[in-house]
């Protein structure tokens, strides 16, 4: 029977987040989903915080509230937003909000969840970055700050590998979520012809990140640190338009 641990899921309630969340869940483990909205579905080993992670005081109450209650050993900082726009009309105050919520957020909630993972000398963080870091059109503020994700794993498998703690990143390509379609429809010709640009000939479902996802966070995995893992179709070795 697998050990039961706690693990947090920043943007636990919906598209890549939900699906990383239910994998858990068949598991075994306890999940506390960090969203800002609850999830449509229930488990009785998922609890469920409604918070603005883009709020830097709010992300760190409910960071320390949670790191009294429960000893965390598993993270997984999946939230995040696109806030697309050409060079001309990139908006610094994007760049402001991008930054508290895709590292900020992410540095508070490492910074109270390593006390229980150093205290079990034992701990797994998975980031969330993105296949855009190679280069997208419109990506300015959205990949910079998906980049920085990668430098500061890196960092981070560096320091806390001595204590059994590892870091590492996914970058997803393409996955069909709510702010996928939002942007190209699912049954669409841009959404066929997408596809049909991708070396394997179909768009990521979010299951694809959940089973990468598990791998990094296996306690058995503890000789993977510090590395990245596209998980993309095969689109990073390449140029895609969306």
């Amino acid at each position: 029977m697998t050990e039961q641990l706690c693990a947090v899921v920043t943007g636990g309630s919906a598209g890549i987040g939900a699906a990383i969340t239910q994998q858990l869940l068949e598991d075994g483990h306890k999940v506390i989903s960090l969203a800002r909205r609850a999830a449509d579905f229930t488990h009785d080993n998922l609890i469920s915080y409604e918070v603005d992670l883009a709020d830097r005081a709010q992300t760190a109450a409910v960071a320390a509230e949670i790191a009294a209650k429960y000893d965390v050993t598993l993270l997984v900082n999946n939230a995040g937003v696109i806030r697309p726009d050409l060079i001309e009309d990139v908006k610094l105050e994007d760049l402001d909000y991008l930054t508290q919520l895709h590292l900020g957020a992410m540095i508070t909630l490492i910074q109270a969840f390593l006390p229980a993972m150093k205290a079990k000398k034992f701990g797994r963080i998975v980031n969330m970055s993105s296949r855009a870091i190679v280069g997208l059109a419109t990506r300015t503020n959205y990949a910079g700050t998906k980049a920085a994700i990668i430098s500061m794993s890196r960092t981070w498998a560096l320091e806390l590998g001595q204590h059994g703690i590892t870091v590492n990143v996914i970058a997803p390509g393409p996955i069909v979520t709510d702010m996928f379609t939002e942007v190209i429809p699912e049954d669409s010709d841009k959404a066929r012809a997408l596809a049909n640009s991708i070396p394997v000939k179909r768009l990521g479902q979010s299951d694809d990140i959940a089973r990468a996802t598990a791998f990094f966070l296996d306690k058995k995995n503890s000789f993977v640190t510090g590395q990245t893992l596209f998980v993309c179709g095969g689109t990073s070795l390449g140029s895609i338009s969306l």
